[in-house]
């Protein structure tokens, strides 16, 4: 049997162009709660994929698609006032 591990290298070299970078980072932890909320979401919906939606499942539903909503206008609304505020006050 031939091993193939000392190649690995060879094929794909680590780099340190693999890790995230620091902004990028900070862009993740800027768009986390979106993200837990689609996560929340998905989560509620994939809940009844294989059954008829309950009264609950429904109100659950509703709920996290009303979260996802409210945080993702929030977020549009900070990226606004960061973008409106280095001009100054009109």
């Amino acid at each position: 049997m031939k091993h193939i591990v000392a190649l690995h290298d060879v094929v794909t070299p680590w780099s340190d162009g693999l890790e995230p970078s620091d902004a990028e980072l900070d862009a993740i932890e800027y768009e986390l709660p979106l993200i837990m909320a689609d996560v929340d979401l998905l989560d509620a919906e994939i809940a009844v994929l294989d059954r008829a939606p309950s009264e609950l499942d429904e109100q659950r539903i509703r709920r996290a698609r009303r979260r996802m909503l409210a945080v993702r206008r929030d977020l549009t609304n900070r990226a606004a006032a960061a973008v409106s505020m280095p001009g100054g006050a009109a």
